[in-house]
């Protein structure tokens, strides 16, 4: 077992294999370095637990994805330049960020289930609508919209503690619109046909906005990349010789 180890400012936790790691993994939601144990093997990669995550303490406000990627970017200077982000579910919001912010490190991305656009799983219930518009109007208190939060949101919502309910909820309602139409590095975009937390639908729409996106519907849910770890690592072996040696 690879032990931990302190990233960037000392305070983000994870696990580094090889003397030049040029990949980089970031995990998704509820998740952490684990995920990537298999898909990394025998590559020069970092895999970290994003704040709030396995060994990583929560961040100290409600973050967004900018906001963990701007934590994340130190990172980025212990790996080889250009590096390849692996980003799953959450993991590739923030890769999405990371790109934006430090375009000359990144050479190439590999996203898998990503939720591309604002209510990437369909639009709340109107029950849920209601009470948020009364709350923003000041009709309906705080502590009844966490009710509502709790009644209506999702198992991760339900599950979240703390600080990481905030985030939560921060990154559901954000767009990457402009950072997709920004991206010139090649993309790999790997979909579960049958994910329901990021349609395929989504990641459909990024690969036409795209410059040079190459997308791959695998057959499965949210998780499909993990159960075809041999399509996963041939994207990641695609990215790393689109960046070259």
């Amino acid at each position: 077992m690879v032990a931990l180890r302190t990233f960037g400012d000392g305070r983000i936790f994870g696990v580094r294999a090889g003397d030049s790691p040029r990949v980089l993994a970031l995990h998704g939601w509820g998740r952490d370095h684990r995920d990537w144990s298999g898909p990394l093997a025998g590559l020069d990669a970092v895999a970290l637990d994003l704040p709030g995550f396995g060994a990583t303490p929560p961040p100290p406000e409600p973050w967004g994805s900018s906001e963990y990627a701007a934590a994340i970017e130190p990172v980025l200077n212990e790996l080889i330049a250009p590096t390849v982000i692996v980003g799953h579910s959450f993991g590739g919001r923030v890769a999405l960020q990371l790109v934006a912010r430090a375009p000359e490190h990144v050479g190439a991305l590999v996203l898998s289930g990503v939720p591309l656009g604002r209510r990437a799983g369909g639009r709340p219930r109107l029950a849920f609508r209601l009470a948020r518009a009364l709350n923003r109007a000041g009709v309906v208190s705080d502590d009844r919209m966490e009710a509502a939060r709790r009644k209506y949101g999702s198992d991760d919502y339900r599950r979240a503690e703390g600080v990481m309910r905030s985030v939560l909820v921060k990154a559901v309602a954000e767009n990457y619109d402009d950072v997709l139409g920004r991206i010139d590095c090649p993309v790999e975009l790997l979909w579960g046909s049958d994910d329901t937390a990021a349609p395929v639908a989504g990641a459909r729409a990024a690969a036409a906005v795209l410059r040079r996106a190459n997308l791959i519907e695998l057959s499965g849910d949210h998780f499909a990349c993990f159960a075809h770890p041999e399509a996963l690592r041939a994207a990641i072996d695609r990215a790393l010789a689109a960046v070259g040696p």
